[in-house]
């Protein structure tokens, strides 16, 4: 008997197929996940590595991302009994852009996470494992992107290694920082604070840096003019402000090329400096950097003192500012608003409201730029990453702002009036309403200048995000009087404005052509939210739009449809606005693709199948798995009963699910098909409820 549950195991472990990976690919990164093993024994510890192949040219971030950027983000759906771990982070590299230094990784990179296997999972049942990844990758400009990865690995008797990625997880867990045994390390207090490492046997040492773990300590972009005698290395740390180097502890890695048989090589090592004074034998002479090393100057022109400023002076900077504000003018994401204020000077040059209009324009412009800076710097002093167009990262501003300028196109084609008139054109009432638009044009223009990126402007923002709070006002008040300069010189140039037409019937067709240029601005922010939240978001907006334009509609027809107006906008969005906010609803069912096959199989070992067959353009499908299948009761029910969920999805056309409905007498979804351990499959109604599924998988039956 023994010799032949031997044999068995031995089968089923040689039948079961490889792990099988999904991975996703965008225009800058290729992302899935890979494990060391082919199979896994119920309750195996296993190494899986995210995969990220990244575009030439691009990045993306390190734990602690340094001057800018996020690190990459997994949220895993597992398995009841699964367990996965945190990301094991490779050491990183130093990535300049003008005057910050970001720490991060290029080319392909392999990161280790630890998971464990469910106790009770059953030899043949496959482990699947999910996550909702999130990075930041950029360039000259920076990509929030983000997928969902999936990995299934069978389970078998006994685990075996998977012939491709067995000995490359291996390596990637072996080229991890760790802590070395002879290797200890100081930091000590000064001006500047001096880390002191104890690194035996090190050898010849060229390109050495530090990396902290903590993101709110050491400043990224100072040099650190490290410096080795025969018992380890130091460095010249600047702190951020705000912290006390040497009060505490410092935790990171140190960098650096080693000489071995006649070749330099990559190593890292892990430290934990305590506070105290400096190791002896450690500071005797400067380290040597090679030509490629991308912070080399950055160290060289350090001369020997820590600290120093950045390379681009405040003077530099603020003219780069001024210039790419200027060019801003010119950048798709501005053309459809300064187009629309161009309009209304018509108006204003022949009624003497031209100056007062330019002056009020370029307060707006000056008052918004002036307000992202203090955002900045607050958010900045908080810890948190940011950079031009920030905003646009939070969901909810690029849904605020693709509804704003889809209304502004609905008013543009008359849709809506708002005090009859356009921006000002006009007198009396409307001419102080003029005023207001005239401030908050200039604001909207800076607002849909933020998605883009003039030449010059790199450069100068970097420099700002780097540089103290005054100089950070300097250098954006310059690039928002480089952008409102044209539109402002316009209105006090009397020459120019007797160049522009008389107001006329000719305003009206232009106010209609200027509709479109906004709806294009909003269909593009609509695909920026599309990468953020997913289809989800796409449709909320969607249908926040129709809504809207309801709303703004009838609601001109008294007060009676004003109010309907605004319940039916209301509705809308208590409905649709968790993805807008970027408020995830966690997928709490652990779920399967259906297959006849994976049916037969779940009920030959004796358990429970619930199938849903559903669509993405079902709306029935998804209001049921909204307020039932994604229930934590539901979910509950299902594991304490061992029943099998499956999905099959109908979103693109499949022979196979087109035959299971007509089985089953139906032509379309939503179909619910319980399968107890045994007997016929029941089809649940197609207006599903929590406690009426719960109550079918406890009774086994309807």
């Amino acid at each position: 008997m023994a010799r032949f549950l031997f044999w068995l195991a031995f089968a089923l472990t040689a039948l079961a197929g490889p792990a099988a990976a999904q991975a996703v690919r965008t225009a800058n990164v290729e992302t899935e996940l890979h494990a060391a093993r082919a199979a896994v024994a119920p309750g195996e510890r296993f190494t899986i590595v995210l995969r990220q192949t990244i575009r030439p040219g691009w990045h993306t971030y390190w734990r602690n991302p340094g001057d800018s950027g996020e690190a990459t983000r997994l949220t895993w759906h597992v398995p009841l009994g699964a367990e996965a771990g945190p990301i094991q982070w490779p050491a990183p590299e130093a990535l300049p852009f003008a005057s910050l230094v970001n720490f991060g990784y290029s080319g392909e990179v392999l990161f280790p996470i630890e998971i464990t296997a469910p106790a009770n999972a059953r030899v043949g049942e496959t482990l699947r494992l999910e996550a909702e990844a999130s990075w930041l990758v950029c360039s000259d400009v920076c990509i929030p992107e983000n997928g969902t990865l999936t990995l299934s690995v069978p389970v078998a008797a006994q685990g075996r290694d998977a012939p491709a990625w067995a000995a490359r997880v291996a390596a990637a867990l072996a080229a991890l920082p760790k802590r070395e045994d002879g290797v200890s390390a100081r930091i000590s207090a000064g001006t500047p604070a001096r880390l002191s490492v104890a690194l035996p046997s090190a050898g010849e040492i060229r390109n050495a840096r530090f990396f902290p773990y903590g993101r709110n300590t050491v400043k990224a972009s100072a040099a650190q003019t490290p410096r080795r005698g025969d018992a380890g290395l130091s460095f010249s740390l600047t702190p951020l402000a705000g912290a006390q180097l040497g009060a505490a502890a410092l935790e990171g890695v140190i960098v650096y090329d080693a000489r071995s048989s006649g070749a330099w090589q990559r190593r890292s090592v892990e430290i934990a400096a305590e506070p105290g004074p400096p190791l002896p034998d450690t500071d005797t002479r400067a380290i040597a950097f090679s030509n490629d090393y991308p912070l080399a100057e950055l160290e060289r022109d350090a001369s020997g003192a820590a600290g120093a400023e950045p390379p681009l002076g405040l003077l530099a900077a603020a003219a780069f500012a001024f210039l790419g504000g200027l060019i801003l003018n010119i950048m798709p994401c501005v053309l459809p608003v300064l187009s629309m204020k161009a309009l209304s000077f018509a108006g204003g040059v022949h009624n003497g409201g031209a100056r007062r209009h330019g002056a009020l324009y370029l307060a707006g412009v000056l008052a918004t730029f002036l307000a992202l800076a203090a955002a900045l710097i607050a958010m900045r002093g908080a810890g948190d990453a940011v950079g031009w167009g920030f905003q646009l990262q939070a969901p909810w501003v690029t849904s605020a702002l693709a509804l704003l300028f889809f209304a502004i196109g609905l008013n543009l084609l008359g849709v809506f009036s708002v005090g009859g008139a356009l921006q000002g054109a006009g007198a009396g009432a409307a001419e102080r309403g003029g005023d207001a638009g005239a401030f908050f044009t200039g604001a909207l223009a800076v607002v849909a200048a933020t998605p883009c990126t003039a030449p010059f402007m790199a450069g100068a923002i970097g420099a700002a995000l780097t540089q103290s709070s005054a100089a950070t006002f300097v250098i954006f008040a310059a690039l928002g009087l480089g952008f409102a300069l044209p539109l402002t010189a316009l209105s006090f140039a009397p020459g120019l404005q007797r160049l522009i037409p008389k107001p006329g019937p000719w305003m009206e067709r232009v106010r209609n052509v200027l509709a479109f240029p906004m709806f294009a601005a909003a269909i593009w922010l609509a695909s920026v939210l599309t990468n953020q939240t997913g289809a989800a978001g796409l449709a909320a907006l969607l249908a926040l739009a129709a809504a809207l334009a309801f709303a703004l509609y009838v609601g001109q027809w008294g007060r009676v449809w004003l109010a309907i107006a605004l319940g039916v906008l209301a509705l809308t969005g208590a409905v649709a606005w968790r993805p807008l906010l970027g408020v995830e609803t966690p997928a709490v069912l652990a779920a399967e693709p259906w297959s006849p096959a994976r049916v037969a199989q779940a009920r030959s070992e004796g358990k429970a199948v619930f199938v849903n067959f559903t669509a993405d353009w079902c709306i029935t499908c998804k209001a049921n798995e909204l307020s039932t299948l994604s229930q934590p009761a539901v979910a509950r029910a299902f594991a304490e009963h061992n029943v099998v969920y499956l999905v099959a999805d109908w979103t693109n056309r499949d022979d196979a699910i087109a035959a299971a409905l007509a089985e089953h007498g139906r032509a379309g979804v939503p179909l619910y098909l319980y399968y107890p351990p045994e007997g016929a499959p029941v089809v649940l109604p197609q207006l599903l409820s929590q406690d009426f599924v719960i109550s079918t998988v406890r009774r086994g039956a309807p």
